[in-house]
């Protein structure tokens, strides 16, 4: 699997920094770290969403499938930003490193299928390429599942909202794994941030307090239809 490196521009202290950011509407007093860590917990118990926009966290997503990275992408709130690893310099004599599946793990056979499946493609882009057509062209039969690597900067409302429903068992399972670095990571990253993955991240039964899926898991009783 993957590795997600939170980067040196992430704040460690972002209870902190919410309720120093909150403070300031407030007119209160923003210089002690003690008042404005609380008036931040106030801020989260309270559902202050705003207020969650101020932290940005800066990450590198690197050995992901190309696959889970694009729905990496559809969560679009607060405007997230990204750069992704050009295509254009893949060498394709060498092919490409790919994302296995453990459905596919399962079986020597599965195992073998895929294997060559992603070995012809390398080889049937690498001969594309030795005709004469440019990489940038060539690329277009790149497979979902090639891994890439993508700088990353959201904010911790985008990462909340995320949780719920990428935590969710309903979700692809790579997803859910990548989701899990993305905490591990954070909770290493300092103890605010801990703290925040500890009481806030969470799939969206724990949020709602019932499923919404049309097929649950169980882990909350379904909502009763009006």
């Amino acid at each position: 699997m993957g590795r997600v490196i939170i980067q040196e521009f992430t704040c460690k202290n972002p209870i902190e920094m919410i309720g120093m950011e909150a403070g300031v509407c407030y007119g209160a007093d923003t210089s002690d770290p003690e008042r404005n860590y609380k008036r931040g917990i106030d801020c989260l118990e309270s559902g202050h969403g705003r207020t969650f926009e101020f932290p940005d966290v800066y990450m590198i997503l690197d050995g992901y499938s190309a696959r889970v990275i694009r729905e990496w992408y559809t969560h679009i709130g607060c405007l997230p930003t990204r750069l992704q690893s050009s295509t254009r310099y893949i060498d394709y004599e060498h092919g490409f490193d790919y994302y296995i599946p453990d459905s596919v793990k399962k079986t020597t056979a599965a195992i073998t299928v895929y294997k060559e499946m992603m070995d012809s493609i390398a080889r049937h882009l690498a001969w594309l390429v030795d005709l004469g057509v440019p990489k940038e062209d060539a690329a277009n039969g790149l497979p979902l599942g090639m891994l890439t690597t993508i700088v990353d900067k959201r904010n911790l409302r985008n990462l909340i909202d995320m949780s719920h429903q990428r935590m969710c068992t309903r979700a692809y399972h790579e997803f859910r794994d990548l989701f899990h670095d993305v905490a591990t990571a954070l909770s290493e990253y300092s103890e605010q941030w801990a703290y925040i993955v500890d009481h806030y991240f969470e799939p969206k039964c724990e949020y709602l307090g019932y499923c919404n899926e049309k097929k649950s898991c169980g882990r909350k009783e379904k909502r009763e239809s009006k």
